[in-house]
């Protein structure tokens, strides 16, 4: 299924009809509405004006498209800002109050805007709960991005005391886990607790660590209380959140998604490309600027269908480009066509685009639409058409997606600790994921990319490269299972109060492998030292540690030093450093050998994502690249020899089409 983004509210009424006949006849078939539209709806205080949006549903709705509603709550009117004041966060950079005038302007801690923002939406579903027009619902849009999940009120102050008393109880078991003895940090009362912003240097990790749970838990709170409503007056409808990249919101987005129907996501490779590649050569910038990093949006596909092992929606997808990244090129011909067949690749059931016709007006007047302000189409639209005749071909969408055999296993919480306790500035959690998860997609594997909560039954190979703080639930999961399971360095070196175990890193773990880890050093990004392995040598770099072992556990490799590096006990195995790239693809490729795990070496800008029988190819590169299929391969799209910016989809002949 395909989708767009649409604001009847931006245009003249009379051409909402003309607007909804075109995107049918494009094969569109859903229609996000209504997300941004409070001042419409409430114009006034108690002044409802529902009139112009129960028109543009049935307009939709009668030229054979389905709607998803978005409440309005990402943007209160200028009027609810006035009369209650409160509402607006702090910024905990600045302790400045962030004003009214763009979006996102609330505090989560505000009860009065919980209140508010529930008695819109409530409204919102008494109305349309039952309209047959109405497919489904968006909780608000893009929680937490501009980094608004950290607010410094005084109504966050107090909640997050709230929250500090029925988390311990005692304000001596607090100081105690926070280790305020340190630097005179006591507190007598949990009413004289502070946030942990605005002071001289750095304050307490464990305090930090709190705060960003608690800010955490409102935002899940916030959203839990909308889908709460929704459900209360909608009949078979669903609810969905439109997420940003995940390591963007500062929230367990696991818990977030838990009481949606699915979760969606906001694909935008090219802006997220020259935010990673900010730093990056110019040959690397100009090498995928127009294309988008290979694993941009398959590793937050992977994310998002991993949030509820189910089917996910693209809510916003790229189609030229965009205006809020620092460069914003317009994607390669055929890409477009590329990331929507590649998120139906990894399991999305709808991909939507942002947005039906681009703004002449406003803020985002620069970022392209399908059409362009004088309604004339833009290219894009041919390659909308093509992936739909590429999915009609080949049935993509209708091969069942199943559990892959190797999982990634990442921890929200690991990001904040990451965030809160640099240690070494090379040390960075996303880079880390990313070079993990680049390694197995290299290989050809499917991977799931998995939280602590999920089961792990069915995985052979289980990846666990960042995780400092690994909770007693997971360590019994862990020891239940048949993975064979590969720790990246840091793994079990915090405590859930961020304090080092008191048997040292890697601390819960030691009762899986026998190793104890007893000093840790940094090193600057370009301070390489060698690693050999197997009779080669590859390069420890960035963060690296002593540890001393069991008579049980076994030296795979080691520093130059002839100290352990990589280290295994049964199906264990832990990575005392990180590396460069050629190792960790060599050393995992080795371990997929010996588990029987079938892979296929993939050229460096080439991508690959099995859908039922059907293996998907996509060419990142500027070059015709070979596809490495089987000699017997009968490819259904495409060819062996792929363009740039093309697909191909290939089977084993004796694999029948579903």
């Amino acid at each position: 299924m395909l989708g767009v983004c649409y604001y009847p509210e931006h245009w003249p009424s009379s051409c909402w009809a003309d607007d909804a006949r075109k995107m049918r006849a494009l094969g569109l078939e859903w229609v996000r509405i209504a997300e941004f539209s409070w001042s419409r709806l409430e114009p006034e205080s108690g002044r409802l004006e529902f009139d112009w949006l129960d028109t543009a549903i049935a307009t939709l709705g009668a030229a054979g498209l389905r709607v998803v509603l978005g409440t309005p709550t990402a943007t209160p009117p200028k009027w609810l800002i006035d009369q209650y004041p409160e509402i607006l966060p702090v910024d905990p950079a600045t302790g400045q109050v962030r004003g009214f005038g763009s979006r996102r302007h609330y505090d989560f801690s505000s009860q009065v805007y919980l209140r508010e923002a529930l008695r819109i939406s409530e409204l919102m579903a008494r109305r349309y709960g039952n309209n047959p027009h109405v497919g489904g619902w968006q909780t608000d849009n893009e929680l937490s991005c501009h980094d608004t999940t950290l607010s410094a009120s005084r109504a966050a102050r107090d909640a997050f005391r709230a929250w500090c008393r029925e988390r311990y109880q005692d304000i001596d078991v607090l100081n105690r886990a926070w280790g305020n003895v340190f630097w005179s940090m006591e507190y007598q009362d949990f009413d004289a607790i502070e946030l942990p912003v605005l002071a001289v240097t750095e304050t307490s990790p464990a305090h930090r660590l709190a705060y960003r749970r608690f800010s955490s838990d409102q935002v899940i709170r916030f959203n839990e209380e909308m889908c709460r409503v929704i459900r209360q007056h909608s009949t078979n409808q669903f609810v969905t959140h439109n997420f940003i990249p995940p390591e963007q919101t500062g929230v367990d987005n696991t818990r977030l998604a838990a009481t949606l129907d699915f979760a969606s996501y906001d694909n935008y490779p090219l802006g997220h490309t020259d935010i990673l590649l900010s730093t990056a050569n110019t040959e690397t910038l100009q090498r995928y600027q127009r294309t988008g990093l290979p694993d941009v949006a398959a590793l937050r596909y992977d994310q998002i269908r991993g949030f509820s092992n189910k089917p996910f929606w693209v809510m916003e997808q790229q189609p030229g480009p965009v205006n809020w990244a620092p460069n914003n090129p317009r994607p390669a011909p055929g890409m477009v066509r590329v990331w929507t067949l590649e998120a139906f690749a990894h399991g999305a059931d709808c991909v939507s685009y942002f947005r039906w016709r681009q703004a002449p007006f406003a803020q985002e007047q620069m970022h392209a639409g399908l059409l362009r302000p004088d309604s004339s189409e833009a290219p894009v639209c041919a390659e909308i058409r093509q992936a739909l005749r590429d999915v009609s071909a080949t049935g993509l969408t209708r091969q069942a997606m199943a559990t892959a055999d190797v999982a990634i296993l990442i921890s929200d919480e690991a990001r904040w600790i990451d965030a809160i306790e640099r240690q070494g500035s090379a040390y960075r959690h996303e880079d880390i994921l990313w070079q993990y998860y680049g390694a197995l997609r290299q290989l050809g594997l499917n991977v799931d990319i998995i939280s602590p909560t999920a089961v792990l039954d069915d995985y052979r190979l289980l990846v666990v490269p960042a995780l400092p703080l690994l909770s007693a639930e997971l360590l019994a999961k862990l020891q239940a299972c048949t993975a064979t399971v590969v720790f990246g360095p840091r793994a079990g070196a915090k405590t859930e109060d961020f304090c080092i175990p008191q048997t040292l890193a890697p601390g819960r773990l030691q009762s899986l492998i026998d190793i104890r880890v007893l000093s840790v050093e940094t090193l600057r990004a370009d301070c390489h030292e060698p690693l050999h392995w197997q009779g080669s040598s590859y390069a420890s770099t960035t963060w690296r540690e002593e540890i001393a072992s069991g008579a049980a556990v076994e030296t795979l490799a080691f520093f130059a030093d002839n100290t352990p590096a990589v280290v295994r006990q049964d199906r264990i195995i832990y990575l005392a450093s990180l590396t460069c790239d050629a190792f960790l693809r060599d050393f995992l490729s080795n371990l997929c050998t010996e588990l029987d795990l079938e892979t296929l070496e993939l050229p460096t800008d080439l991508r690959m994502r099995r859908r039922g029988n059907l293996n998907c190819v996509f060419n990142y590169a500027n070059t015709i690249q070979t596809v490495p299929a089987p000699d017997d391969a009968e490819f259904i799209l495409g060819k062996r020899q792929l363009p740039p910016g093309d697909i191909a989809i290939w089977r084993k002949q004796q694999e029948p089409t579903a």
